[in-house]
């Protein structure tokens, strides 16, 4: 199979409030290293990618004191106020670095730490040839609940229909810059790239992936993963 190369972008501007921490959480510690490291690792594992921008705070006192903060893979941009922004100024970044409107771009949460190299692959392999790209995604396993303003349930939702977003989400750079800047100059609320991507009237792909490819939130998120971490010998 032909290595696809792809550029990367992960947004860590984010505080993380719900952690309850002292310091956001993607600089918070999970078998030895922090958890943006790990975010990162796959990425720059990958013998695909072309270069890697990190959207950081202006303020951040994190960052210089990680070894990957000194790769020469990784540029940095300003992050800004919504992920939205810290994503638009990442995909400047990369223009500024050489990279062309037609060349896929991977954008990472930063904490999302349990990225599996398998669905880094398949990612990449199912939306090589897409006309517009996608992400990774799982179906909803649950009953799901539609409730109104009460807080009383209103419907039971058809869950076969409903897919929860994960990440990596890969789009080409130049369509993605102008649906992020499309959006925010009209004031939409795009709380992901494919969201951008949905205003923009296009149809991103659901590449399903792993269900434990989670986003660290909450402190028992933490908790969980550093488990199975444990149980499986990684740390």
């Amino acid at each position: 199979m032909k290595t696809l190369p792809f550029w990367a972008v992960v947004p860590a501007a984010g505080i993380g409030s719900r952690m309850r921490a002292d310091r956001p959480k993607q600089y918070l510690q999970l078998a030895g290293r922090t958890i943006l490291e790990h975010s990162l690792h796959c990425l720059l594992d990958h013998p695909g990618l072309q270069g890697l921008v990190v959207s950081l705070a202006t303020d951040d006192p994190y960052w210089p004191d990680l070894a990957c903060s000194k790769d020469s893979r990784i540029q940095r941009a300003d992050g800004g106020r919504e992920r939205a922004d810290s994503v638009l100024n990442a995909l400047l970044r990369l223009e500024a670095l050489g990279a062309a409107a037609g060349d896929w771009v991977l954008v990472h949460d930063a904490a999302r730490p349990n990225l599996a190299r398998s669905d880094l692959d398949r990612l990449l392999d199912e939306l090589a040839d897409d006309p517009v790209g996608g992400l990774l995604a799982v179906p909803a396993r649950d009953t799901l609940k539609r409730v109104g303003a009460d807080g009383r349930v209103v419907e039971t939702v058809d869950r076969s229909l409903i897919w929860q977003a994960y990440t990596p989400q890969m789009f080409r750079l130049g369509p993605l810059r102008a649906a992020l800047a499309g959006a925010l100059a009209a004031g939409a609320t795009v709380t992901d790239e494919a969201s951008a991507m949905e205003w923009a009237g296009q149809s991103p792909r659901l590449v399903e992936g792993r269900s434990d490819n989670l986003k660290v939130t909450r402190p028992e998120d933490l908790q969980w993963l550093a488990q199975r971490w444990h149980d499986q010998g990684r740390d």
